[in-house]
This record gives structure tokens, sequence and C-alpha cells, in this order.
């Protein structure tokens, strides 16, 4: 555990900081290994279909992950407090509601997948595929949730190194379970479905008993699962405002991926590589807003307001240095790995990929204090501002649906996303001028009084 609110707050952001990005780049390694193996040894259908089909499936996972993050700032909350029976109570309610929010969303997800892929324009060479992929990834929620719930309370507690190895252990699996099932036993596109849910459930198990036996002392007792009515309405707060933020986000996503499969196989394969570049890029900037959770929880917890505008200050300028950096590389290294990811030699599906993740990156500089500046107000307890933003973003992806792709193509498309960008963050920066001025103020209050 690593306790946040002693210390510099640059040094304790960038070292927490670390083992995420590490994480999240094996995560989209691993993406884009699943999707090299499946276009290789398949077809280019399957790989628009896992590609396509990315889409709902990160809204479930956004939304599971959104919910657990939330779980985890009363847990980091509580724990910069040191308040322990506060803290294992947090937890029990935590299981509580992640058990339910994985029974309404299997249910929910198996119940309406195929009309919801209908909906997305799914061109129907695709369909059967994508159908078949992305219900074997519903049937693995409960891992994927149960993970995610491990990872987030481990990280509330200073820990981001132990995620970091359990997600070592389960990308591995996950690639060779691939070849396997893929190459070697032909199981097509269901192949590299089973292998991410075999992964999932073995990489939960470990992670599972390795907090039994290293953190046994947050477990909670019978009187703490007794009293976890308690925080339930509060995690549940807490939880829906995060994970109504990422389920927001992945609305517009959805529908905006609507409007890119009506463009043809050719620009859905290019959208397919040309994100994985950008997501790659993303993950080192975006992963500050994850320490800000909990850095800011933390520090919340204990009463630490300045060290909480100490901690924006270093985040923000650390991501905008790494942005302008990531400018850089992506103009050297987009073609080589978009033509690697997507394995071809079309030119139009080349060109396109390049042109979505070149026109992105440009627009870093305003992402990084986006995802600092959302997370902190997120952290100070703030639930309904972050989803203004959330909700300028799923409308400027509506309209761009409706309106900019119809009028110039696939490259509305890659201005989508960066209009949300520069709007949101102007709008999180006055929101947080205001808000923290005003925590500071009734401090000072409650400290003359």
């Amino acid at each position: 555990m690593k306790n946040m609110t002693e210390g510099s707050p640059w040094k304790l952001i960038i070292l927490f900081t670390i083992p995420l990005i590490c994480g999240n780049i094996l995560q989209q390694l691993y993406n884009i290994g699943d999707g090299k193996i499946v276009s290789e040894f398949i077809d280019e259908y399957a790989f628009a279909a896992v590609g396509m089909t990315a889409v709902v499936s990160n809204t479930l996972n956004g939304l599971i992950g959104g919910f657990t993050q939330g779980f985890g700032i009363l847990v980091a909350n509580s724990f910069g407090a040191n308040d322990m029976k506060r803290l294992k109570r947090s937890i029990a309610g935590s299981v509580l509601l992640t058990l339910l929010l994985i029974t309404v969303l299997t249910t929910l997800g198996l119940l309406f997948i195929r009309p919801i892929l209908i909906a997305l324009n799914t061109p129907d060479e695709i369909l059967p595929q994508a159908l078949s992929y992305v219900r074997i990834i519903i049937c693995g929620i409960f891992f994927t949730a149960s993970y995610n719930l491990l990872a987030n309370v481990l990280r509330s507690l200073g820990d981001s190194k132990t995620p970091l190895l359990f997600l070592i252990l389960s990308v591995i699996l996950n690639l060779g379970l691939d070849y396997i099932f893929v190459r070697i036993m032909n199981w097509g596109i269901n192949g590299a479905a089973y292998a991410t849910v075999l992964s999932q459930t073995i990489c939960t198990v470990a992670c599972l008993t390795y907090v039994f036996k290293r953190y046994r002392h947050i477990i909670p007792d019978k009187s703490d699962w007794k009293h976890a009515s308690r925080m339930l309405a509060e995690l549940f707060t807490t939880g829906l405002s995060m994970g109504l933020m990422g389920c927001i986000v992945n609305i517009g996503t959805i529908i905006l991926q609507g409007a890119i499969n009506g463009l043809g196989p050719d620009i859905m394969a290019a959208h397919v590589a040309g994100r994985r570049v950008l997501d790659l890029l993303m993950i080192m900037i975006f992963t500050f807003g994850f320490s800000m959770t909990t850095y800011v929880s933390q520090n919340v917890g204990a009463g630490r307001i300045d060290r909480v505008k100490q901690g924006v200050k270093a985040a923000t300028i650390t991501v905008t240095v790494i942005s302008l950096t990531l400018v850089l590389i992506c103009l050297l290294i987009s073609r080589p790995v978009v033509t690697w990811i997507a394995s071809t030699d079309n030119v139009d599906i080349i060109n396109n990929g390049v042109m979505y993740c070149r026109t992105g990156v440009f627009f870093f500089v305003a992402l990084g204090p986006l995802f600092v500046l959302r997370c902190t107000l997120q952290g100070l307890g703030h639930k309904i501002i972050p989803l203004y933003s959330s909700a300028m973003e799923l409308s400027v992806k509506v309209l761009s649906a409706s309106l900019l792709v119809p009028a110039i193509g696939y490259f509305g498309v890659a201005l989508t996303e960066p209009i949300s960008w520069v709007l949101m963050t102007t709008m999180l920066f006055f929101m947080y001028m205001y808000y923290i001025k005003k925590e500071v103020a009734v401090r000072n209050s409650r400290a003359l009084h």
C-alpha cells in the first residue's frame, strides 16, 4: 500500500502512473496482436468484425470500469482518512454492487446484442461473425468485472504494481491461447473470444488468491458485510457517476460507429487500424487521469486540498510535454504500424487509417488536461460536473454522425473527437477553478471556527 498524502506530488503521481501506463500498453498490444492473428489467419472481414464489436464491448467494459473505479474513490478516501472500518465496509458494498452490475449487464447484453448490431448498420457479410464473437465476450463479463474491482481496490490503496503483474499474465495467456484456438485448432473468430474469456478467468482467480494472502487485513468480516448497506447509496452514486461518464462517451462512439459502418468495409478496417494506433499513443496521457482519481481521493480524505492543487499542476505539465512528444512519434510510425495491423496493401485502408490517427494526435494537448481535470473533479466528490463533459462529447458525436460525416465523409469522423476534446477541456478548466476556490474557502472558514 502507498500513502499519497505525503511526499512530492509529482514523484508520487509519476511512480503510480508508470505501472498503469505499462499495463495499458500491454492491453493495447494484446488488442493489436489479437487483431493481427484474426486478420492473418482468418480474413479481413473477421478483422473488421472484431474491431467494430469493440465499441459494444468497450461500452460494457467502460461501464464496469467506471463503476469499480467509482467504488475505489471511497476506498481511497477512507484509506487517506485512516478509517479502516469504513474502508472494509466500502469494499463489502463494492462487491455486492458489482455482483448486481454483472447480472444486469450479462442479461441485457445477451438479450439486445443482435438488434444493437443491426442498428449499427453492420454489413451482412460481417454480422454473423460479429454476433458470435461478442456473445462469448458478454458471457465473460463476470470475470472482467471481478478483475476490475480487485484492480481498482488495490490501486485505491496506492498499489498500481500488482494489477500490472496480473495483467501481464492475462496478456501472455491471451496471445498464446489466441494462436492455439485460431491458428492450430481452427476455431475461427470464436477462438479469439474464448481465448479472451479464459485468460481473464485465470487472471481473476490468481489475483483474488493473492489479495486473500497479501491483503487479508482489508477483507471485510461479518459485521462489515452486515453494515455495508450504509455505504451502498454513496457507493452506487459515485460508481454510477463514473460508470455513466464512460458509458455516455461510448454510446456516442457506438452512434458514430453506425456512421462509419455506412461508409463500407474498407473504411471500417481503416478505422480499426487507425484507432488502435491512436489508442496506443493515448495510453501515455489518459492513465494520468486514473492516477489523479486515487491521488485526489486520498488527499481529500486527509484534508490536504493544497496537495490536490499541486498534483493537478504537476500532472497537467507532464501530460502536455508527453502530448507534444507523441505528435512526433505518430508522424514517424503511423503508416508502417497501420499497414502491419491491417495486414493489407489496400491503399485506401492504409491512407484513411493514417489520416485518422494523425488528425487525432495533434489535439492531444487538449486531451491530456481533459483526463486530469475530469478525474480530479471526481476525486473531489463532484459527481455531476464530469458527466456534463461526457454529455457534451456525446452531443458532438451525434451531430457528427448526422451532419459532418455525410458532408465530408471519413475526415468528419477524424475531426469529431478532437472538437469535443477542446470544448470539454475548456469547460472543465473553469469548473475546476471555481470548485477548488470554493473548497479552499470552505475549509478556511472551518479552520477559523
